[in-house]
């Protein structure tokens, strides 16, 4: 959430501010100049000069310039925005990893990327300002013309006596407020492209449809004291534009009051299996259900409301503690929110804080290790007392004694609930009641520790790479 918010306003920074301002304009010239115009145009045609055709000869003028200036301006300014974006994805990449760059020295490098990426940015804007600028002249010559030549034919009709002096200022005054008014219009012209180009991004983001929505007739009512069964039944997922599938027929279950592990190799699909539950992603064949019903067939707030989830990354708010372990909901006692703290091996260093649970935590949370981060995102899930944990290898940043003291805790706690884990380590998961093991998205392997040590070679080598030989003779012999 802190880097949607951080997105938010970049986005707003470098797409909305255009927007605003040609909105701020047209709700101040767009109305005033139309009025000017109009009323100019109504007082020239009272003053009978002859000379209409100066304004017409005016207005003509200024269409063609902004006519030429729009055709030659807009390819630029489409570009300078896609060169904005260029600058500001490398400035984030620099600084994000600054601590990469100069542990691999490359700091010349990532300087002479950003000078290139600000350098086009430059040539660009360099163009489209020098383009503008040749507006105002024009402009202005366009204007002192106009008066010249009503000065001139003026003269000439005073000469002859068909035109008084006054009339003819007059019609110099009407003149140029009829030309103001195009040149109020002018200016919004000017910027409409940049503008343009920013709200068509606005509007792609705007007209995004959401991949996964609910059906219009739920069921959420065959789920009303859920007990947390979930079944995966030939369950197969390919992401968009992918030409294989990443799961593929998938069946298992996972039941009330035991661990289901999910182990595998780098990319085998673990993540994507368990973000298949809370419906992140729908399957691509088959069905997920929990209590016998499909989870298609629930509201994602009912289907979610059941979940506790703890992502591969942990992810805190800014805010207090408190305010990330009642993150749940707002019916989240503090008992029960110290309880989760103490469950989740967090109370130690919540309590060498001098505020204890009111200590701040800055935006994506900073101002903690990873370890800590990791505690209070599982102590955030255990303090909604869901019926369903799903954990995302969210045990990666503990050592091996908090794992095993906070997984002991869990276990007492969550005697009831369905419990699902991605893991890398098989230490975290050597007491599970069930593990999958997934080979490149199929089910490789079903049972406990000591029956794919028997049974399942790709369990087998994840172990050998991990365990003792005499570990792996005693979790045979099991």
């Amino acid at each position: 959430m802190s880097r949607f918010s951080g997105c938010a306003g970049r986005f707003r920074r470098v797409w909305g501010i255009p927007v605003q301002m040609v909105v701020v304009m047209m709700l101040r010239m767009v109305v005033y100049a139309p009025i000017i115009g109009i009323g100019g145009v109504v007082k020239v045609m009272g003053t009978r000069t002859g000379m209409g055709w100066i304004i017409v000869v005016a207005v003509a003028l200024i269409m063609a310039l902004v006519a030429v200036l729009m055709a030659v301006a807009m390819p630029k300014f489409k570009k300078m925005q896609t060169l904005v974006d260029r600058l500001n994805l490398v400035s984030r990449e620099i600084l994000t990893g600054v601590s990469v760059i100069r542990a691999f020295s490359r700091e010349k490098f990532e300087e002479e990327r950003f000078d290139r990426a600000n350098r086009d940015l430059m040539q660009t804007q360099l163009f489209t300002n020098r383009v503008m600028n040749v507006m105002m002249p024009v402009m202005m010559l366009i204007m002192n013309g106009i008066s010249v030549m009503i000065v001139w034919f003026g003269a000439k009709g005073i000469d002859m006596g068909n035109l008084m002096v006054g009339d003819m200022l007059a019609f110099i005054t009407y003149t140029m407020q009829i030309v103001m008014s195009f040149l109020m219009l002018t200016m919004i012209s000017v910027m409409l492209p940049r503008a343009g180009v920013a709200a068509g991004r606005i509007q792609e983001v705007i007209g995004t449809n959401a991949g996964v929505t609910d059906k219009e007739a739920v069921q959420d009512e065959r789920l009303g004291q859920a007990r947390g069964v979930v079944a995966f039944e030939d369950v197969s997922f390919r992401y968009p534009g992918a030409d294989e599938d990443a799961l593929e027929h998938l069946d298992f279950t996972a039941g009330p009051g035991e661990t289901t592990a999910i182990i595998g190799s780098t990319g085998c699909g673990k993540s994507t299996l368990l973000n298949l539950i809370p419906r992140f992603y729908d399957v691509t064949a088959g069905r997920i259900t929990i209590d016998g019903v499909d989870i298609r067939d629930l509201s994602q707030h009912k289907l979610r409301s059941l979940l506790g989830y703890v992502p591969q990354k942990a992810v805190l708010f800014s805010g207090d503690i408190s305010s990330n372990l009642k993150f749940g909901g707002p019916d989240i006692s503090d008992s029960r929110m110290k309880e989760a703290a103490e469950i989740a091996q967090a109370t130690e260093f919540i309590e060498s804080k001098p505020e204890g649970f009111d200590s701040e935590i800055a935006q994506g949370g900073t101002n903690v290790s990873g370890g800590q981060k990791q505690r209070l995102s599982i102590a955030r899930a255990i303090a909604k007392a869901p019926r369903i944990f799903l954990f995302d290898d969210s045990f990666s940043a503990l050592d091996y004694k908090t794992d095993v003291t906070l997984r002991k805790a869990l276990r007492e706690k969550t005697g009831d609930a369905t419990v699902i884990i991605v893991a890398q380590r098989i230490s975290t998961i050597l007491h599970a009641d069930q593990i999958i093991v997934l080979d490149e998205g199929r089910i490789a392997g079903k049972g406990t520790h000591s029956q794919l040590l028997r049974e399942c070679e790709a369990y087998r080598e994840i172990a050998r790479s991990q365990l003792s030989e005499t570990e792996l003779e005693g979790g045979a012999a099991v």
